[in-house]
């Protein structure tokens, strides 16, 4: 395989996989609204990790198909992407406010999340009862956060969460059951597909250019992966939907490290890298305690913040690749 055909392979496989992930989504939508499920669990599960739904595929097929670097790295170089790079885009085109729930809630279980990876991967290995554990706190989390949409959700809330589902509510006339299971299996069909030329394709490239599987699972499959989230707050940061902006964000870098390394770590235990422990799980800790210091001293992302955050992954990547 030529180079020109290993980045073809790459590019037509996270292709493959948005398009798989929408229709997944669309598909799962339109059921559980069948099945009379409210907007806001729908929103708050189905909707909301339906952007990382690539990042998982991805993480399973390179973890079973015997390439953990490109798993696990997968999901550190998603997260130091959203919180650095997509962040600080979105903060560039517009300022982005912070709510009291991003702080009180979101955040801490974000950072929680990555102190707890890093110390269960500090000896090298994310085992089957670790990943158990990790699967079970984003059950708990998000069962938490159905509780208080609920309970103490703001009517303005409670339509955002409407509106986010009924956007991905298939439309059909007389064949509403129908479509909704093919829509759903085909996403599927499309996932696997993609996420294994994906896989295949970075491999492959990695020997082409005398990369490691580390760097091109940090860098090339993880913003790969990430463009679903990069689409979601560029759109919302141009809307002024500042919320939407630093939530999906939040909200992906938890789903990567409770859900993504739960679901692949039971499926198979994932070796952890000495060099990703050495470097790249701290880059995670170092972008999520920097973000926090950037919202907490002024209650929102600006220009000069955004700058800061791109400036940082910038730094991040010349490290990698030097």
């Amino acid at each position: 395989m030529t180079m020109a055909a290993a980045i073809g392979l790459v590019v037509l496989g996270l292709v493959v996989l948005t398009l798989g992930g929408d229709l997944l989504v669309r598909g799962a939508t339109s059921i559980a609204r069948l099945a009379g499920l409210t907007p806001a669990v729908i929103g708050l599960t189905i909707v909301a990790m339906g952007t990382s739904l690539p990042e998982l595929v991805v993480s399973v097929i390179a973890s079973v198909d015997g390439q953990p670097d490109i798993s696990v790295g997968n999901v550190i170089g998603s997260n130091i992407f959203n919180v650095s790079m997509i962040m600080g885009a979105a903060a560039l085109i517009a300022r982005l406010p912070i709510r009291g729930q991003v702080v009180k809630l979101e955040y801490p279980v974000m950072f929680l999340a990555t102190v707890v990876t890093i110390v269960i991967a500090r000896d090298g290995l994310i085992d089957r009862v670790e990943a158990g554990a990790l699967l079970l706190s984003l059950v708990v989390f998000t069962a938490y956060m159905i509780r208080l949409a609920r309970v103490e959700a703001t009517a303005a809330e409670q339509q955002d969460l409407t509106v986010a589902a009924e956007r991905k509510v298939l439309k059909g006339k007389g064949a509403e059951v129908i479509l909704a299971i093919g829509a759903t299996l085909a996403g599927i069909g499309l996932l696997v597909a993609g996420g294994k030329a994906l896989v295949d394709g970075a491999v492959r490239l990695a020997q082409l250019a005398g990369w490691t599987e580390r760097v091109i699972g940090l860098t090339i499959v993880a913003a790969g992966t990430s463009a679903p989230e990069l689409a979601t707050s560029v759109i919302a940061a141009l809307k002024k939907e500042s919320d939407i902006a630093v939530a999906n964000l939040i909200g992906s870098n938890i789903f990567n490290l409770l859900g993504i390394l739960g679901v692949a770590g039971l499926i198979l235990p994932l070796q952890v890298s000495p060099a990703m422990l050495a470097s790249d799980v701290w880059w995670m800790l170092g972008t999520t305690v920097l973000v926090f210091l950037l919202m907490f001293v002024r209650k929102s992302l600006s220009r000069p913040d955004g700058l800061i955050l791109t400036g940082t992954f910038a730094i991040y990547i010349w490290g990698l690749l030097r």
